[in-house]
């Protein structure tokens, strides 16, 4: 199953320059390729995705696309954001620079994992109330 296509994330994509549009446009890519069964909204203004609870999120900003895999993926991914300016749970990727699609498709998959496990924690639980 395919990630359905929400047109106001292409509106929102379409807000920014082309250049900056090309980069929005493969991260999306990346995402839907990683996570096929997500859900594309918009929350909190920004794209974001879905998955038994939220994925990720993203944003253009003036000199960095802003990307929020959360925390925990932050903290498993360290290595390898260390040359990218971060914090908690944001990584700041530079317009000038190509984006780490690979890493990207590593993070998202491991949040996937991440949700669905914490989806069956959840079940095994109620079950046993």
């Amino acid at each position: 199953m395919a990630v359905k296509i929400n047109p106001q994330v292409d509106q929102y994509i379409l807000t920014f320059p082309e250049p900056t549009q090309r980069q929005l446009k493969a991260l999306r890519e990346t995402i839907h390729q990683a996570a096929p069964e997500a859900v594309e909204v918009i929350s909190y203004k920004i794209p974001a995705y879905k998955y038994y609870g939220m994925l990720t999120y993203f944003a253009a900003r003036k000199n960095h696309i802003g990307f929020y895999p959360f925390p925990s993926a932050m903290e498993v991914f360290a290595d390898k954001l260390a040359k990218y300016a971060t914090s908690k749970g944001t990584v700041k990727f530079p317009l000038d620079k190509p984006l780490p699609l690979k890493l990207i498709y590593q993070i998202i998959t491991f949040r996937v994992e991440e949700n669905f496990k914490n989806e069956q924690l959840r079940r095994q639980k109620r079950r046993k109330k």
